[in-house]
């Protein structure tokens, strides 16, 4: 029996899910830096949810080109 979810598309779904996770998680993160006033932290953070963003958009785009 054949699956109607082809592997590749199941592919890109989850690893949109999973940038969009570890975006929030880490805006969670870059809070409690922030909390901490430790900055360095904070930016760290601010850059790292920013490159979950940037997947979670491409992957997005991707996911659009083929609906």
């Amino acid at each position: 029996m054949s699956s109607p979810v082809k592997d590749k598309d199941f592919d890109l779904v989850s690893t949109l899910y999973h940038a969009l996770q570890g975006a929030e998680q880490s805006q969670q993160y870059r809070k409690d830096a922030e909390s901490n006033g430790d900055q360095s932290c904070q930016e760290f953070f601010s850059k790292i949810a920013g490159h979950y963003e940037e997947m979670a958009n491409e992957a997005k785009s991707i996911i659009k080109d083929r609906l």
